[in-house]
């Protein structure tokens, strides 16, 4: 599994309503609003056999409100 924190940017007003798309999915071992830049920080285990963008864009940027996202991916836990 590849460990991957992804931070979403959504447009005014739709932060609690993507958050809450997010875990009907139920893809996000960790999710929380934040302040800054961007609205939502998520954790997500992606399998290794898969493609980190594709899972992205198929899994999470698909819904309705996103309006930019950061990914970092990480490397080793310490």
């Amino acid at each position: 599994m590849n460990c991957v924190f992804v931070q979403l940017r959504c447009r005014p007003g739709k932060a609690y309503e993507v958050a809450d798309r997010v875990y009907e999915r139920e893809i996000a071992s960790e999710l929380y609003s934040t302040s800054g830049d961007y609205d939502l920080l998520m954790k997500l285990y992606i399998p290794s056999d898969e493609d980190v963008g594709k899972y992205i864009n198929d899994h999470i940027l698909d819904i309705e409100g996103i309006s930019r996202s950061l990914t970092t991916l990480t490397f080793k836990a310490f």
